[in-house]
């Protein structure tokens, strides 16, 4: 009911009678007291004026289910939406619910994640306050070797939603991270439980760097936050909220095709290095390439120095750059 009272509020714009909350949320005035009561203990600014009701004045910069179900407007990814003040990682709670028989669309948000990681298993700490530590629950009838373009889907989206709200200019480095002025900003991990050929689910996951102040010595070249590019404090809420609504747009697409032909033109115009000269690692083995951004399938098109081009699969290497980015 909460969450249903504050999206009340914040659609209102202005003072909304109690009364008209009532008959909205067919509730009595004694419950809409007691959920503003509560909102303000949370730290919502809301004024009360006798005969006009309430107004939101200001939101506080929290992650919780009514933070982000209230500025949510998707139809089915993360509706239904957990909230743990502190979790070991997100996905790893997320597949636990897969398992206990968790629907498509669940997802999982968290203030602090002490155990998360990232691709080929570096770790991914979610310090409370700083940032987005999210995950949500896919089932898709798709085929499994299609899977792993869900990833690229995400970095869309998450480029997107950060464009929208906060106004900062985000590339990808493929596949999966997200740069801006040469720095990381997001990584997304994508997991699946499968059988044989038959897929059963598949958890992405996603950790946005948003209110950090400052890195240690050993990541500042490497990693920035949005309030470090922007120079001001970022509600998390609407932003975490914005990439879910993106996502679910691009992946009801997606599943028409099972294909990226319908993003390839999009994701290549945010590649940081379309057309430079990128390090491909395989092993203790480096190769330097041409990027020539991706095709259908989401494999990177790299060309030899012969002038040769190799689609390289996700997963597979580790691509970094020469000019500027990680």
């Amino acid at each position: 009911m909460k969450t249903r009272i504050l999206k009340e509020l914040k659609e209102a714009g202005d003072y909304i009678s109690g009364q008209e909350l009532c008959e909205k949320l067919n509730v009595s005035r004694t419950a809409v007291w007691k959920h503003i009561k509560a909102l303000k203990e949370e730290g919502y600014e809301i004024d009360s004026v006798t005969k006009r009701g309430y107004r939101l004045v200001t939101c506080p910069d929290l992650i919780t289910q009514e933070a982000v179900s209230s500025n949510l407007n998707s139809q089915w990814l993360g509706k239904d939406l957990r909230f743990y003040d502190t979790i070991d990682s997100t996905n790893l709670e997320v597949r636990r619910l897969a398992e206990a028989g968790a629907e498509h669309g669940l997802t999982v948000i968290a203030e602090e994640q002490v155990s998360g990681k990232g691709r080929r298993g570096r770790s991914w700490l979610g310090k409370a306050g700083t940032g987005i530590w999210m995950s949500f629950l896919l089932k898709p009838e798709i085929a499994l070797e299609n899977s792993s373009m869900l990833t690229l889907i995400t970095a869309l989206a998450v480029a997107k939603a950060i464009n929208e709200v906060t106004n900062v200019s985000c590339g990808i480095k493929w596949p999966n991270d997200l740069i801006v002025n040469g720095k990381k900003v997001c990584g997304i991990l994508t997991e699946l439980s499968a059988q044989m050929d038959e897929l059963n689910y598949i958890v992405v996951g996603l950790g946005i760097n948003v209110n950090m102040e400052k890195f240690p010595d050993d990541l500042k070249d490497k990693a920035t936050s949005l309030q470090i590019e922007t120079g001001k404090r970022i509600y998390r809420a609407p932003l975490a909220a914005k990439v879910l609504e993106y996502f679910e747009k691009y992946y009801e697409q997606f599943i028409q095709t099972e294909d990226l032909s319908t993003f390839k033109d999009e994701y290549n115009h945010l590649l940081v290095h379309m057309n430079q000269k990128i390090r491909v690692i395989r092993g203790s083995k480096e190769t330097i390439y041409t990027s020539h951004g991706i095709n259908e399938r989401g494999e990177l098109l790299a060309e030899t120095a012969s002038g040769t081009i190799e689609p390289i699969l996700s997963g597979e290497v580790s691509v970094r750059g020469i000019l500027g980015y990680v």
